[in-house]
C-alpha cells in the first residue's frame, strides 16, 4: 500500500513539474520568444497541456 501511494505521489510531483513548464513554455510564446517556432512550440504546448491532464485524470482515478 504505502509503495502505491508513494507511486502515486511521485507521478503527482511529475506531472505539476510538466504543467509547470508547459506554463514556461506559454509564457514565452506570449512575450513573443522564438516567432519562427512559435506554430511548433504552440502545437507542443497545447499537446503537453492534454497530457498533463490525462495524466492527472488517471493519477485521480487511481487514489
Amino acid at each position: 500500500m504505502a509503495i502505491a501511494q508513494n507511486k502515486s505521489k511521485n507521478l503527482s510531483a511529475l506531472i505539476a513539474k510538466l504543467d509547470k513548464d508547459r506554463a514556461w513554455l506559454l509564457e514565452q510564446i506570449d512575450r513573443g520568444n522564438w516567432p519562427e517556432l512559435r506554430l511548433d512550440l504552440a502545437a507542443l504546448e497545447r499537446e503537453l497541456g492534454q497530457l498533463v491532464s490525462k495524466a492527472s485524470d488517471q493519477v485521480e482515478g487511481e487514489s
